[in-house]
């Protein structure tokens, strides 16, 4: 039994091309296949953020509710993230030697399912008698579970990038693909937030499943495994070493865990922003819902500006070397971060300092969040360098969930059956975190790609 399913995920062999397909025939079935299978990853994975990013969307209706408050929400979260983190290091491995189709998409059918059950857990709680301690411990472990399914959307798809795009190309590629991230956020903040604004938050988990099994449809018939998988010639040169001795190599790079380390300081300003930054702007200066869910989607749709612009940018007036784009960029996330918390409460400033922050986490989610790290090691280990960056990057935004949440609840005062958030102390700590991610970034300054 476990060989057969070892069997069903395994990478497809190489298959002998048709003898009818002349030269020009196969080139043009090479590029459609390409454009499919890149298409398909990023529609696919904006899709899974869908899934992942909801819980955003209903932290205040949830604690209004009574159901959980925030220590418990931060709690809930951050169990997505550390079983994402283990779960992107081992599964990233893993998808250097799997179909890419089948890992992908069964990855987001798990992840659709955990949030079903969420969302009609919270339905049928005052139903079934389901008390807030039950439903915390029940949503915790989805919410493991579906962090764990998570982790096996970035790997095949940024693996399809490598597998079906020469080195030249790349950049730009992935580039266009890193936008999967700020659409699901984008997505999510706008189709689950008016879900939410309409049918209540339990609906909104149901919302994220629906967007799910879009995605994984989206999967089955677009992604492709390889070209040679379709008899078709491989792309760019062969590698050297066997997988496993590639991706033994990354672990033993120390580059690679100066940028995952780099992009973990990232992840924890990015994590901030996504996952509290609505509950700020309502708490802290007073938006409704709709406005402060309209005001964070603003930083996930400039993100795809951001994202879309990195890859080719440095492809065209850096010659393929991220470093000098990566620090401009980790600069201006700080600044807008800044202006974000301690800027005060003005709409103007608060939408200009998330359409800057937008780009600039867009341009760092490509470079730091992958490829400044999959430049430099081979082409068959693509996962696991993607694997070691991912964790790191995970942990840290499981903790800042952790942290941010308890220094939220510690920091609050209720006086007359008022509460009043003081947020400084935690924007601090996500604004230090913003500044460490640029600096480190600097020490891979020289550091030259593996092809």
């Amino acid at each position: 039994m476990l060989k057969k399913i070892i069997d069903f995920y395994r990478a497809l062999p190489p298959a002998e091309r048709p003898v009818s397909l002349t030269d020009e025939e196969a080139v043009k079935l090479t590029k459609k296949l390409r454009l499919q299978s890149f298409f398909a990853g990023t529609l696919g994975y904006s899709l899974y953020y869908v899934c992942r990013t909801g819980l955003n969307v209903v932290k205040t209706p949830i604690v209004e509710s009574g159901m959980l408050n925030d220590q418990q929400l931060g709690i809930v979260g951050s169990a997505l993230l550390f079983a994402y983190a283990i779960g992107k290091f081992v599964n990233s491995f893993m998808a250097d030697h799997s179909n890419i189709k089948r890992f992908m998409a069964t990855g987001l059918i798990v992840s659709s399912v955990a949030n079903l059950i969420v969302g009609l857990l919270g339905m049928t709680s005052g139903l079934v008698g389901l008390s807030s301690m039950a439903f915390f411990v029940c949503f915790f472990i989805m919410w493991a579970i579906n962090g764990w399914s998570q982790s096996m959307g970035a790997g095949p798809a940024i693996i399809a990038l490598s597998r079906w795009f020469p080195p030249k190309e790349r950049g730009t590629y992935y580039g266009f693909f890193s936008a999967s991230h700020n659409l699901g956020e984008f997505l999510s903040f706008i189709f689950v937030g008016s879900v939410v604004g309409w049918l209540g938050w339990q609906a909104g988990f149901v919302g994220s499943f629906i967007a799910g099994a879009i995605g994984v449809v989206i999967i089955i018939f677009f992604l492709h495994d390889s070209p040679e998988s379709r008899g078709l010639p491989h792309v760019g040169n062969p590698p050297k070493e066997s997988t496993n001795k590639a991706q033994k190599g990354v672990l033993k790079n120390p580059y690679v865990w100066i940028l995952a380390l780099a992009s973990a300081f990232m992840y924890v300003s990015r994590y901030a922003v996504n996952s509290w930054g609505v509950r700020f702007l309502e708490m802290e200066k007073g938006y409704s819902l709709e406005l402060a869910t309209t005001v964070i989607g603003i930083n996930a749709l400039l993100g795809i500006f951001g994202t879309v612009l990195s890859g080719w940018f440095s492809d065209k007036f850096f010659k393929g070397k991220r470093n000098m784009p990566a620090f401009i960029f980790g600069v201006l996330n700080t600044i807008a971060l800044t202006l974000f918390l301690l800027g005060g409460d003005s709409l103007v400033l608060n939408v200009i300092s998330m359409i800057l922050f937008g780009i600039a986490i867009g341009v760092l989610i490509c470079f730091l969040g992958g490829l400044m790290a999959v430049d430099i090691v081979p082409r068959n280990a693509t996962g696991a360098a993607l694997g070691v960056v991912g964790m790191a990057s995970y942990i840290a935004a499981g903790l800042q969930d952790v942290i941010s949440g308890t220094l939220i609840e510690n920091f609050k005062v209720v006086s007359d059956g008022v509460v009043t958030y003081d947020f400084l102390p935690v924007s601090i700590f996500w604004i230090g975190a913003s500044i460490l991610s640029f600096v480190l970034a600097l020490f891979v300054w020289n550091v030259k790609p593996a092809e």
